[in-house]
């Protein structure tokens, strides 16, 4: 199956660039580009591409509010956006993120991250940059009160287990083998955690788990 993709950067040489890169996959086609916020959300409604591939600084809307209007709070039908920029700063990784984004990658990480990225939010999960993961998940435990404090986390043993290994980055099938489950019961355990903390995706489930200081922060 072909993943469509619109690519939102206000550059024509960095769509191009990206165009060219996705388009060399066989299983990646470019449906749309926009070069600017609002456009790319029109273009979005309009295409319902499987990925948004959106970049933060935009003329008229930038990319982070371009992530809300497609995939943030109270969207009927969000849709799955990986934001792709140049900017490694925390306000645009925690912005994008809690936006509804299912991915951040930094345009130096290299092609094979970007096609990565698209690949995993159309699967239903979500890539962030190495360089940029543990320091933003560090800086919302220093930031953010936990918020099940006082109160017995809603997930099993197993489920809170899952949960630990997913905030490091482990993918379904680096967390399967470390807890010696089957891919398909790691599945089973992160649609249910997803359901009972009320988050859309891993990144959501991975920003709970640091928040509540689940993670070995040391």
């Amino acid at each position: 199956m072909t993943i469509s993709v619109l690519l939102a950067d206000d550059q024509a040489m960095i769509r191009r660039g990206l165009r060219l890169i996705l388009e060399d996959q066989p299983d990646i086609s470019v449906v749309g580009e926009a070069p600017d916020g609002a456009e790319a959300v029109a273009m979005a409604r309009r295409l319902r591409p499987d990925v948004c591939l959106v970049d933060i600084r935009m003329p008229r809307l930038d990319g982070i509010e371009v992530t809300r209007a497609l995939a943030g709070p109270g969207v009927p039908a969000p849709m799955r956006v990986v934001v792709v920029t140049t900017f490694d700063l925390d306000e645009y990784v925690y912005g994008a993120l809690r936006g509804g984004a299912v991915g951040f990658v930094l345009k130096d990480a290299g092609p094979a991250l970007l096609v990565e990225a698209v690949r995993a939010a159309h699967n239903g999960e979500a890539l962030v940059s190495p360089s940029v993961t543990v320091r933003l998940l560090r800086h919302l435990t220093a930031i953010s009160a936990p918020s099940g404090a006082g109160q017995s986390p809603p997930l099993s043993d197993r489920e809170l287990e899952v949960v630990r290994v997913l905030a490091r980055g482990r993918s379904n099938q680096e967390i399967a083998a470390e807890l010696f489950i089957s891919l398909s019961t790691v599945k089973g355990h992160v649609s249910a955690v997803q359901t009972k903390l009320g988050v859309r995706n891993r990144v959501g489930i991975a920003a709970w788990a640091w928040e509540n200081r689940l993670i070995d922060t040391r």
